[in-house]
């Protein structure tokens, strides 16, 4: 998977539990479903969804970006990517209804937040008009 784009993963938060997410500190974060936006738009483009697969199952301890604390922890599970070939990170992040995690995947932007506690058809709903498909992991 080479090609480039921006994506959400979706992830389940199977409890209510704390996270440390690097320089982020503790996150507390609900049982829910949350909706992470990112890009891949550098050398290896999509195939950061396969480490983020990796990472999520175990596979891989490294803990470089936010997502990764997240991906990390027992109770997350990853249940599917949005995908889009479009340069859409923000637009696509702040286009989602639901509750930000402050902070959280956006340091290297003026977005509040990355990560939103959202429903499927709330990120759905962003990808709406753009060329994109749902990828599923496991």
């Amino acid at each position: 998977m080479t090609e480039k784009g921006t994506y959400t993963l979706l992830i389940r938060l199977e409890e209510t539990t704390t996270v440390g997410v690097g320089a982020l500190g503790d996150v507390s974060l609900k049982e829910a479903v949350y909706a992470y936006t990112g890009s891949a738009f550098g050398a290896g483009g999509l195939s950061r969804l396969d480490r983020h697969a990796r990472v999520a199952s175990g596979d891989n301890g490294t803990r470089h970006w936010h997502i990764d604390y997240l991906l990390g922890c027992d109770s997350s599970a990853l249940a599917g990517a949005f995908v889009t070939p479009d340069d859409a990170e923000c637009a696509v992040a702040q286009a989602i209804e639901g509750d930000s995690v402050p902070r959280f995947g956006a340091s290297d932007c003026s977005c509040a937040s990355h990560l939103k506690r959202a429903t499927r058809d709330a990120v759905e709903d962003a990808y709406e008009g753009r060329d994109a498909e749902l990828r599923r992991f496991g």
